[in-house]
């Protein structure tokens, strides 16, 4: 039985929607109070529930704490610990089970908390084997939930697991800028291979750049026979033979049987050592998890006594996640890929993915405020945009348009505004390499190494300084953005070569200050080049009388005039590319606005 304020559980694609959504959230918000509060919104679009709550584990004093909750009341959240073993929550803990109960009042394991809670859903968080906390659901009607729902909270506990790890090892890892950039640029540049065999190479070489190693090893764990097979093993950056383990031997075997990182600082002081290696003194091996499922492990041996401390286990661990997704996600695209019938289900569902990825509210600052639309003229587009606060007294937004369209368009996209958001967000600790115009070099460099031929981005990027009251401005073959301010209204900056053509390109920069009531407007040229059923251009003309008239009103109200112009234009046309939009408003003046909320 389903409440009537709550929707109607989702079907098979919403439900892949959202897992592949929270996946995202895993690689990309490491802010741990924001993790939580996104939580809610996606479990919700899958489950209906009337209270919901994440609780974190205390492991000294074996006690939960309430550290988000909806449905709760104020001073619940604010004092109410549990006991491991104690009442629903507690026993589910203990047992390290994933709990389902359709009458709470029945089964004496009533949530005082929520005293009108009939039924519940509760799932141990895991991460590396061992319990973090808790997720939870309650609903007012008994019987409120299934064995599917429950499957399906599973599966969002697990990867909640993973989220929070990585938010809470980022806060701890933060003084290490340099690694914590590196580590992120390796996420992105694993995740975007789809092919098993290279990915797994690009890892070995990556891991290079972090650890100093002897020999590294990938083994992948063979479910049916229960042995790790080496896929990869190198020896000083040079290939070499590695022997497979049975599941249990030796410290790779017992790494990813117990599902947990082997440190050993000394392998002559440790029987469980197999040795295959000359001369190796110290070795780590790492799980790769997924799901609290080992997918194989990494293996570092050292000819030095120890040479790896924790500080490395917390490094490799979180590069396994990152693998984790990786490795998972190469493998269903080689499943993908044999199978036409389900390739274009995936079609289907990297559409609502794509949506997903975009900025789903856009960052609150005092000073300016910011509205965006993406409507994309297939299934899947090329356009992308973000808008960042990354410190005061600073507001970026950014638009990018990549050439092509369909599912391999989309995934460069998504790439490129994954480095966008990197490059940004690095001037807490690069300032000096973080402009606009050296963002779009750094971004051209990456781009072109991939040598994805025919494939390229057009990228606006503009970076608002409230302290000077000027925005500066680099291009690289996006349509000129638009200012609309006391002096009238017209486009401004200047023309770039695109993203990704060639090696070392610079790129210009434009510095225009502003005054509140200026309205900045970004598009791609899906805007510009719209065609009537003649065949004519919306053009620029157009767009600047469009924003003359509307300059006054919301940001987003500006945006909605643009597509409502553009729409009426052409009619019943079919729209030949993306469109996207992003318009800015200055309300504050230079120097006078608060340090940003987001």
């Amino acid at each position: 039985m389903t409440s009537r304020s709550q929707p109607a559980r989702a079907g098979e694609h919403e439900t892949l929607t959202a897992l592949f959504d929270l996946g995202r959230q895993v690689t990309s918000v490491l802010d741990v109070g924001e993790l939580l509060r996104k939580l809610p919104d996606l479990i919700r679009r899958l489950i209906p529930f009337d209270a919901f709550a994440v609780y974190f584990l205390d492991s000294k004093r074996r006690t939960l704490r309430i550290a988000h909750a909806e449905g709760y009341s104020e001073e619940a959240v604010r004092t109410v610990r549990r006991r491991v073993g104690d009442g629903f929550v507690g026993a589910a803990v203990a047992d390290e089970q994933a709990m389902l109960v359709n009458d709470l009042a029945a089964d004496r394991q009533r949530d005082a908390a929520v005293p009108e809670a009939r039924s519940g859903l509760v799932v141990p968080l895991l991460h590396k084997a061992k319990v973090i906390g808790a997720l939870t659901l309650l609903s007012h009607e008994r019987g409120q939930f299934d064995e599917n729902d429950l499957a399906i909270l599973r599966q969002f506990g697990a990867h909640v697991a993973v989220a929070l790890a990585n938010a809470r090892m980022f806060e701890r890892e933060h003084r290490d800028s340099q690694t914590f950039e590196l580590l992120a640029e390796i996420g992105r540049d694993v995740t975007s291979i789809l092919d098993l065999d290279e990915l797994l190479a690009r890892i070995a070489h990556l891991v290079r750049r972090i650890i100093d190693y002897r020999t590294f090893g990938i083994l992948l764990l063979n479910e049916r026979t229960e042995e790790l097979e080496a896929k990869i093993a190198v020896e000083y950056g040079d290939a070499r033979t590695m022997p497979s383990f049975k599941l249990g031997e030796g410290l790779v075997g017992f790494a990813a049987l117990h599902k947990q990182p082997v440190l050993v600082p000394d392998t002559a002081a440790d029987g469980r050592y197999l040795s295959y290696v000359q001369d190796v003194r110290s070795e780590l091996v790492v799980p790769i998890l997924s799901q609290d499922k080992c997918l194989g492990v990494f293996d570092l041996q050292s000819p030095e006594l120890d040479a790896f401390d924790k500080r490395y286990v917390g490094v490799l661990t979180l590069l396994a996640s990152q693998a984790a997704v990786a490795i998972e996600n190469a493998r269903l695209y080689r499943k993908v890929r044999a199978n036409e019938s389900r390739l274009r289900k995936e079609v289907r569902l990297a559409q609502r993915v794509q949506v997903g990825l975009l900025p789903a509210e856009l960052p609150i600052r005092p000073g300016v405020e910011a509205a965006a639309r993406f409507e994309p003229a297939r299934e899947l587009g090329g356009d992308f945009y973000e808008v960042m606060a990354p410190e005061a007294p600073l507001f970026v937004a950014a638009v990018g348009d990549v050439s092509g369209k369909g599912a391999a368009a989309a995934l460069y996209g998504a790439f490129a505004g994954e480095l966008v958001r990197s490059r940004t967000f690095r001037r807490r600790y690069l300032p000096e390499q973080s402009s606009p115009a050296t963002v779009l070099a750094s971004i051209n460099t990456i781009l072109h190494e991939r040598q994805l031929e025919g494939y390229f981005c057009a990228l606006c990027y503009a970076a608002f300084d409230f302290d000077r009251g000027a925005v500066v401005v680099a291009n690289s073959g996006l349509p000129f953005p638009i200012h609309s301010g006391a002096d009238g209204t017209r486009q401004f900056g200047g023309p770039g070569i695109p993203l990704g053509l060639f090696p070392g390109s610079d790129y210009d920069e434009t510095r225009l200050p502003f005054a509140p009531g200026d309205v900045f407007v970004f598009c791609t040229d899906g805007i510009f080049e719209a065609n009537d059923d003649a065949g004519d251009e919306f053009g620029a003309e157009r767009l600047l009388r469009v924003v003359e008239r509307a300059r006054d009103l919301p940001a987003r109200t500006i945006v909605d005039a643009i597509f409502e112009a553009v729409t009426e234009f052409h009619g019943g046309a079919q729209q030949a590319d993306d469109m996207t939009a992003v318009v800015l408003k200055i309300s504050t003046p230079s120097g006078s606005a608060a340090s940003p909320r987001a």
